[in-house]
């Protein structure tokens, strides 16, 4: 099949454009980035998904898959320019998705669009409204882009649109919110609160997406890999030292003593558990985690 991947030059979007390329479907890509060393037969397009040279890709090369991968997070850039990325470039990849006879479209979101909150249910399923836009303010883009992917699920039934929620991907790309929170030797936690983490290897994320459109799914999908496990035996695994703070001090302490930046809005995530329900999706692909937590952990350690 022709594929179109767009932020294809970020780490995960690379691993899971090779792993297309390798079962033999003809790789497109859009991004904003080059990739220099980019495998022959993979065709990408420098530009933003938000311009007409974008559109150009889409009417010329009439993709039958697209996944939608070029969204960003609060680490990377600032509110008005996530707001333009995150919604509008989702938008226009859905409308030209709708307009030039896509088949399918994935849409790769992140779990923490349910947002943390101490009256919040453990295990979330696809059926539990998104909190984090009055939670956690940095997240509202991310929010709006996932619910308007979904809503293409009802606008144009005759293209199959998989929204997929991943819990925090930890791996060898050390890339994404979870590796940021590790990335300094000490990980900041809350006085008084060690709340369980959700994530999943690189191999697998990339594992599931694969399956998805294997499996052709169309709907909302949560999707995960080993059981979670608390923020401080996280942090111990990973090699670092978690480090409680008293929650009036937070917001002073989080960027200094080699402690990772966090918003403002990133505290409630740090005091309470974001928990995923991915049993629909495995009974609808079979999927099954390679990657037990101890070897996540040990690998971005070691890494």
């Amino acid at each position: 099949m022709k594929v179109l991947i767009t932020g294809i030059n970020g780490n995960h979007a690379r691993m899971v454009a090779l792993r297309l390329l390798a079962q033999g479907h003809e790789i497109f890509g859009i991004d904003r980035r080059p990739w220099p060393d980019a495998p022959p037969n993979i065709h990408v397009f420098q530009t933003d998904v938000r311009k007409r040279p974008a559109a150009d890709v889409f009417r010329q090369h009439r993709p039958e898959v697209v996944i939608h991968m070029a969204t960003i997070t609060h680490f990377s850039a600032r509110a008005d320019e996530r707001l333009r990325i995150n919604l509008h470039g989702t938008r226009l990849v859905f409308d030209y998705c709708h307009e030039y006879g896509v088949k399918q479209v994935v849409f790769v979101g992140r779990h923490t669009i349910y947002g943390a909150a101490p009256d919040a249910p453990l295990y979330r399923t696809e059926d539990e409204p998104p909190l984090a836009v009055s939670t956690f303010p940095e997240l509202a883009d991310l929010v709006a882009a996932d619910l308007y992917a979904g809503s293409a699920l009802w606008r144009w039934p005759e293209l199959k649109t998989a929204v997929l929620r991943l819990v925090y991907l930890l791996g060898p790309a050390r890339r994404g919110t979870l590796a940021n929170l590790l990335d300094g030797k000490r990980v900041p936690m809350i006085l008084g609160f060690d709340p369980l983490y959700h994530f999943m290897h690189d191999e697998d994320a990339v594992e599931a997406i694969i399956r998805t459109i294997d499996h052709q799914l169309s709907g909302v999908f949560n999707v995960a890999g080993p059981p979670p496990i608390p923020l401080s035996v996280l942090a111990r695994g990973t090699g670092r030292q978690a480090i409680p703070i008293p929650e009036p001090l937070f917001r002073y302490a989080v960027g200094r003593f080699g402690l990772a930046y966090l918003p403002p809005g990133a505290a409630l995530h740090i005091k309470h558990p974001i928990v995923v329900d991915a049993a629909a999706f495995r009974a609808a692909t079979g999927f099954q985690h390679q990657y037990d937590a101890h070897e996540i952990m040990r690998g971005f350690r070691d890494g």
